[in-house]
């Protein structure tokens, strides 16, 4: 597949990326670790007022020959699941929410360890969620080292990919040894990491201590990274697309500098999505569903870069029929436009909230796009012409051989509802929200994920216990 809408020709990338290189040489980046510092002080970049560092084309043209094209993310048992590049997509919750809906209840509230064990074993089950994220920030166990218990949830109930956000260097470091446990060693883990680490820099110009820690110790382990400056449109950078974009992808050019001056070679995952989101003048919300999008994915593309995009979100603040179109309307965009990594399904309230209902949402437009995208075989069978000829056109194919082969081959709704206005009614007219919370229901006292050995849960829960402050 390829991008169905290219947002920006050969000439504006060029454009964008002088921009970027021009910001780089002209403006500089405060860079808050003295190890980063260095790093491009060695590699010719000229240093001013202590971190003010100024990066020569030169240096950032150098990291290109390195920096791998496609990164893979692999599944608990070893296998091979998100070959992330090119225009592949690969779709998933987000991290992190101070909220959830309660789905049993519809009460909003603060979420708990158990929310992110039942959220992990719906993506776990889900067919057409790719991977984990820890979707609330629960609020029953110590802030400080919540992430912690996140990442032993994500570990503990799912066997695929997990992306993990952690709040300082030590949780970054816990969350690695504990994948390391999982698979069986840090050089197990190296050569099939089932986990990448989500690092948001204060903006593109101003990189803080704990970013650039993870950057350099991810890189110094081989395993993969996204690097993911977080400026605000029209508050920390331009309020245009293209100015916001640029001086976003100044500091993401920094990142892939530095991976590169670490380790050449580590896998760095860069952003797909808009910077940080656009400060809307009329609420004062930073928004998630804007349709300025996909300029970033459309830079991405042009580096060859494997991104990290954003879709499947709302900022409807309930999961109504807002919810549903600005969550599909989001998909569809991403996925004809080849991102990535996509990520922030479930998510409702401009990323405050999250909700199982729109998780379940989200996996159910990503089927129908799957199938969607897939393309269609043309052969003698499926074309069937010698079928048509034997029936001629009075003909009946509804029991033939060749319909009972190749029926199941077409898409069919799980969640969405397709039956007569009768057969609804016979199965007690539910709504869609109603039938979701169902199948929320259904899954999680059915489905078991599939366990880890005990010695390696004990492991990893002596792990979240030693960080405990005191």
């Amino acid at each position: 597949m390829t991008d169905l809408f290219p947002r920006l020709s050969k000439k504006q990338f060029r454009r964008m990326h002088e921009a970027s290189l021009e910001i780089l040489e002209r403006v500089g980046v405060r860079l808050y670790l003295a190890e980063a510092v260095e790093l491009l002080k060695k590699a010719g970049a000229r240093v001013n007022d202590g971190n003010l560092v100024r990066v020569p084309p030169g240096v950032v043209e150098r990291a290109f020959l390195s920096v791998p094209k496609q990164v893979t993310l692999y599944d608990r048992k070893g296998n091979p699941a998100m070959p992330v590049g090119g225009y592949r997509s690969f779709y998933g919750p987000g991290s992190d929410c101070l909220n959830i809906i309660d789905h049993r209840s519809g009460e909003r509230r603060k979420p708990v360890v158990q929310d992110v064990v039942e959220g992990v074993t719906l993506c776990d089950r889900l067919p057409h969620i790719d991977y984990a994220m820890s979707m609330v920030l629960p609020a029953d166990v110590d802030g400080t080292i919540a992430d912690r218990y996140q990442i032993e949830a994500m570990l503990s109930y799912t066997t695929k990919p997990i992306i993990f956000v952690t709040y300082e260097m030590s949780g970054c470091r816990d969350a690695v040894e504990m994948a390391e446990a999982v698979m069986g060693g840090a050089e197990a883990l190296r050569r099939t990491p089932t986990i990448a680490c989500y690092i948001n820099a204060v903006s593109g110009l101003r990189h803080n201590k704990e970013a650039l820690e993870k950057l350099l110790f991810l890189a110094s382990k081989n395993l993969p990274s996204l690097y993911i400056p977080a400026s605000t449109a029209a508050i920390t950078s331009p309020v245009t697309p293209a100015g916001s974009v640029a001086l976003d992808y100044a500091g993401v050019l920094v990142g892939l500098v530095l991976s590169q001056l670490k380790r050449e070679g580590a896998p760095v995952i860069v952003p797909g999505m808009p910077p940080g989101g656009t400060f809307d003048m009329k609420t004062l919300v930073t928004s998630y569903c804007e349709p300025e999008r996909t300029i970033t994915t459309a830079l991405s593309h042009r580096y060859g870069l494997p991104m990290f995009a954003i879709a499947g979100a709302s900022e409807a603040k309930t999961f109504d029929q807002q919810a549903a179109a600005e969550a599909t309307l989001s998909l569809v965009v991403e996925t004809l436009a080849g991102s990535n990594i996509i990520h922030d399904l479930g998510y409702l309230e401009s990323g405050l909230t999250f909700s199982f209902a729109q998780l379940l949402l989200g996996n159910e437009v990503v089927s129908w796009l799957k199938a969607f995208t897939k393309g269609y075989e043309v052969n003698d069978e499926t074309l069937a012409l010698d079928l048509i000829a034997e029936l001629g056109p009075e003909g009946d194919f509804l029991n033939t051989p060749h319909t009972l082969k190749h029926y199941r081959e077409r898409w069919y709704p799980n969640l969405f509802e397709r039956a007569t206005y009768e057969g609804w009614l016979s199965k007690g007219g539910k709504s869609l929200a109603e039938r979701a919370k169902e199948m929320i229901d259904s899954i999680l006292a059915e489905h078991k994920p599939e366990p880890l050995p005990v010695k390696t849960r004990e492991r990893l829960r002596e792990i979240v216990l030693r960080a405990k402050p005191g």
